[in-house]
């Protein structure tokens, strides 16, 4: 028995990639330091990977940015405004995904949106009417050609021309067909290049085939391996997919000249009744995604071999995969030393997970595996239980309807409100963070490492409070924030302060380019046993006149950017967060908070990749989560949320079903095109689409801006409409944050007085 992995982590064990790239962006280290610690970091984890028994490691799937990026720019996807910077490879490659301003001009990026229904984003290509797709270089082979002359053999991995295309998006009269041809000869010549330098085998990943495909979908993809499959030469193609269930082209994938089919079995809700009533082609290899390449669980290695056998008898070829690629989960458990063993021994990282795979193909080969002692002591893990906590189920278990409903309708609201806070038409305000700086970093470290008591911590963050501020009245924004610099991170942060979650010093997970996030993890029931905010924030209020927005995050993404109990229902851990935040929401209107946002920034990130499951599956709690945080704040206490980068036409009813009086959103990157779906579903909560991209270190004019509230009223009604940015500002400098703040403020105010 052998097992592949689809892909692996690539910030480095220690984030050394995160550190390095960003020393590179501000021209500390060259292009050839930055390249060479990538190459330094690859040949490690395939090494890693050599040791624990992989017969099919990954090249290509290391990036220094984004994949989809690195795919774009294979392929010669390259918009023109970028090419017109002249810049070398890197850098053209680099300003793709962060814009670039400069004395060679002012070029904005490319959109960045969710990774089908993962927390990492990816770099949308965009493809013009006058662009040629071809293979740009074989420099996709460099880490194959790299592995080759350490000894280890790999097999490259690129994404599809099927999901390139489908992802992608069009700025002229162009379609996906109409690149079929020049897509079509840049695979064969990839397939070349393969045959030239021996590949063994080349992984085309094609996750876009578990999406709701038409029948023109399927016709499309099978006319381009069609022609793309008879080049292929020597080389074996593994067509692999991931994050769901092919069932709308499983017949067309098998008859298909592949010489491998990756599927997924955890996520894919009928990939084991798909292959049960219709088989799998014998000349084909089966790598089965058994083990859950999203998740820090254990695998139960009961339910994998039993899987394993009934898969061998319909077809003995069959190799152990992940479900998805271990991009989704932290490098190893053994960087955890304050973990206690009895929690670390439930979880499984990437390192971890490599050795799951190499346990169990040994124990598939044993006449007997039941009795092996690796076995008995996984089934001994998997039969204990979690902590639980009895006055949490019970809170739980007596929800009923009015719980999920605010006593007055939103339309009434809004005019309570309005008359109560007074705010000027097109009101300006922020996301929620601002700029971490190394101060505030500092204070941070130094309570973590136990140098300073929480006193000084708690004084040190309240001074940081006090020049945000005074800061924030400078520019002139209408609803300020604090700024949150006691919080890390918007997740981990109400974690920590949530029984059921225990928390990691390591266990970075990339969220896009050199940005991570260490998710926490619901380890039992959770509940809130203290105040979390509210005594940053009422101190907040009392430095101005003006109102400071409460600031919290909500169940939804609590639990999305978390690694949440596979032992009970994603529904039931929203709703003790959702119980949990409520009583936060309480506490802070009786403070005298009278703006409250919920964040709720992954709202769809969980979206089950199928229409059909949308509402079932995942919307009707969700929903229903959110709206347990405020369904009891009295009528004129104005409640916000915000969600980023993500596709939301689609669900814009739903959003609109949430009841929040206010909503702002990333909307730059995607240049507004999120405004039309507003307009036809008569969206009735007050909105503020993000005016600037704030992933990028450019800073937009006061005319850029002007421009952009101009198109949002087109769709809007000026009374509904906010001005702010498109996220939060942690990861920004100071500099460009407040001159594009201050942008921001002269903008609206033009406007407004434009509309007077």
């Amino acid at each position: 028995m052998q097992y592949s992995i689809i892909g692996f982590p690539r910030i480095g064990l220690n984030r050394e990639l995160k550190w390095a790239t960003e020393k590179y962006f501000r021209n500390e280290i060259d292009r050839h330091a930055l390249t060479n610690t990538a190459a330094v970091l690859r040949a490690g984890q395939w090494k890693v990977q050599q040791a624990a028994g992989n017969a099919f490691i990954p090249s290509n799937d290391y990036s220094l940015y984004d994949g989809m990026l690195d795919t774009a720019y294979m392929l010669s996807a390259i918009p023109e405004r970028y090419e017109e910077l002249h810049f070398d490879d890197i850098g053209t490659y680099f300003s793709m995904a962060r814009g670039y301003q400069g004395r060679l001009g002012d070029v904005r990026a490319c959109a960045m949106k969710k990774w089908f229904n993962t927390n990492y984003h990816y770099i949308v290509s965009e493809l013009d009417d006058g662009m040629q797709i071809k293979l740009k270089s074989d420099a996709f082979l460099d880490g194959f050609r790299q592995a080759s002359h350490l000894g280890i053999k790999t097999k490259p991995v690129i994404v599809g021309p099927f999901t390139f295309l489908k992802l992608a998006r069009y700025t002229g009269n162009k379609t996906a067909a109409g690149f079929t041809e020049d897509i079509v000869n840049a695979y064969i010549d990839i397939l070349k290049a393969c045959n030239t330098n021996q590949v063994e085998w080349l992984q085309i990943d094609e996750p876009y085939l578990v999406m709701d495909l038409t029948d023109a979908d399927t016709v499309f993809f099978k006319r381009l391996y069609t022609q793309i499959l008879t080049e292929k030469g020597n080389v074996k193609v593994l067509l692999q997919t991931y994050f769901g269930d092919v069932r709308d082209c499983y017949g067309e994938i098998c008859a298909l000249p592949f010489d491998g089919i990756g599927l997924d079995f955890v996520e894919g809700k009928q990939t084991s009744g798909l292959i049960a009533k219709y088989g799998f082609p014998s000349d084909k290899i089966l790598f089965a995604g058994l083990i859950n390449g999203k998740n820090i669980w254990r695998s139960s290695y009961a339910d994998v071999l039993k899987t394993l056998e009934d898969l061998k008898a319909i077809n003995p070829q069959v190799v152990l995969s992940t479900s998805c690629s271990l991009l989704h989960v932290p490098y190893t458990v053994k960087q955890e030393t304050k973990l206690s063993n009895g929690i670390k021994r439930h979880f499984a990282f990437a390192y971890e997970k490599l050795e799951e795979m190499q346990e169990i193909c040994r124990l598939s080969d044993l006449p007997d595996y039941t009795k092996d002692p690796a076995f008995i002591a996984n089934q001994e893990l998997h039969q204990g239980t979690l902590r639980t906590d009895a006055e949490v189920r019970a809170r739980t278990a007596s929800l009923n309807e009015a719980d999920f409903h605010r006593e007055m309708p939103r339309k009434e609201r809004q005019g309570i409100q309005h008359k109560r806070l007074q705010l000027p038409l097109l009101p300006t305000t922020t996301i929620g963070s601002f700029p971490q700086t190394a101060a505030v970093k500092s204070n941070r470290a130094k309570f973590r490492r136990g140098e300073i008591s929480e006193t000084e911590y708690r004084t040190n963050a309240k001074a940081f409070i006090k020049d945000c501020i005074a800061l924030q009245e400078k520019i002139g924004l209408d609803v300020l924030v604090h700024g949150e610099f006691e919080r890390n991170d918007m997740v981990e942060f109400f974690g920590e302060n949530l029984t059921g979650y225990v928390f990691t010093d390591n266990a970075w997970v990339q969220s896009y380019g050199t940005r991570g996030l260490k998710p926490p993890i619901v380890f039992g029931d959770i509940k809130r046993e203290k105040s979390i905010t509210t005594d940053y924030i009422a101190y907040a209020n009392s430095l101005t006149d003006k109102d400071v927005k409460g600031m919290l995050t909500g169940p939804v993404t609590i639990l999305n950017w978390s690694f949440p109990r596979e032992d009970i229902s994603v529904q039931e851990m929203m709703n003790q967060i959702g119980l949990a935040i409520r009583d936060e929401v309480m506490e802070l209107e009786k403070a005298g908070v009278r703006i409250i946002q919920i964040d709720e920034a992954a709202f769809r990130e969980k979206l089950p990749l199928r229409r059909a499951d949308w509402h079932k599956d995942y919307l009707d709690f969700a929903i229903k989560a959110f709206r347990l945080c405020s369904a009891k704040v009295k009528p004129e206490t104005q409640i916000h949320t915000h969600m980023c980068y993500s596709e939301f036409e689609e669900i814009i009813p739903e959003i609109d079903a949430m009841d929040a009086d206010v909503i702002t959103f990333e909307a730059s990157r995607s240049k507004l095109t999120i405004l039309d779906s507003l307009k036809v579903n008569h969206f009735e909560t007050e909105t503020g689409p993000g005016v600037y991209d704030i992933h990028s270190p450019r800073i937009p004019d006061t005319a850029e801006i002007e421009h952009a509230i101009q198109e949002m009223l087109k769709r809007i009604p000026k009374q509904q409409l906010w001005i702010n940015p498109d996220c939060g500002l942690k990861t920004r400098g100071e500099k460009e944050t407040v001159a594009s703040l201050t942008h921001l403020v002269e903008a609206a105010k033009n406007i407004r007085a434009s509309l007077a």
